[in-house]
């Protein structure tokens, strides 16, 4: 197993526990909910994906109970970052709405958030990894995040 590639079963089940946050946090409209989302979105995009506390319970109570995965079958952590940056910047835009009384705004921005966490969890489909993949091709040959091109 690579520690520079991840168990899509890990990012599906981090996903589904996500989606019972960012649930939680459309019943109760309560920013404190997703104050703390938004900071787990936060430290795996802009940490590192290790520091996901779903993603450890997933090492250490689901994996090992699941047959091996190929190294084949892995996935590359940059998409999955790019996409924990994207629920971030909802997420704060839905933390945002709901503790500055903009209800409407926070309920939006959580519930989008939401189907996108759920697509992932339900079905494998990654919105914002498949955005990653759309811009990259977009990007200019050679260019880098520090390139001005």
């Amino acid at each position: 197993m690579s520690a520079g590639t991840l168990d899509p079963r890990g990012v599906r089940f981090t996903a589904a526990m996500t989606s019972a946050i960012l649930a939680l946090g459309l019943i109760t409209a309560s920013w404190r909910v997703l104050a703390a989302q938004m900071v787990l979105f936060g430290m795996c995009a802009f940490i590192g994906m290790r520091l996901n506390p779903w993603g450890f319970v997933y090492r250490q109570a689901v994996q090992p109970r699941l047959s091996p995965i190929d190294q084949a079958d892995r996935e590359d952590p940059a998409p999955v970052r790019f996409s924990q940056g994207i629920g971030f910047a909802f997420a704060l835009v839905a933390t945002v709405g709901y503790a500055a009384g903009w209800t409407t705004l926070g309920l939006v921005a959580n519930a989008l958030a939401l189907v996108a966490a759920l697509l992932n969890a339900v079905f494998g489909y990654c919105l914002g990894c498949q955005l990653y993949l759309v811009l990259r091709r977009l990007a200019p040959a050679g260019a880098t995040a520090s390139d001005p091109r």
